[in-house]
């Protein structure tokens, strides 16, 4: 996987493989346990609700940075006369992480 230059998507990167798994392991357990219609699956079910729209957010902000930055995929002359290339500016300063 390539590393982000930008802090704030590689933090949203983390953060959707991270509440993705814990959305599985949760749903997970509540079929494998069977609490289907106890008061402990509605406080499951709210929680999976709550990550999965953590998981809506992360996925917006990241798709929003890769058409900001991304550049075409395709090089025949269709594909590249089809991109609006004000939008792409190769010459965009890179942030350093200091740690």
């Amino acid at each position: 996987m390539v590393a982000d230059s930008d802090s704030k998507i590689a933090w949203h990167r983390v953060q959707l493989r991270k509440n993705r798994e814990a959305v599985k392991d949760l749903e997970r357990a509540r079929f494998t346990t069977g609490d289907m219609g106890t008061s402990a699956a509605s406080s499951t079910q709210a929680r999976i609700a709550e990550l999965e729209q953590k998981i809506a957010e992360s996925e917006r902000c990241i798709a929003e940075y890769e058409r900001r930055t991304r550049r075409p995929l395709g090089t025949d002359l269709r594909s590249l006369a089809n991109v609006s290339w004000s939008n792409w500016n190769a010459a965009q300063p890179r942030k350093t992480v200091l740690r």
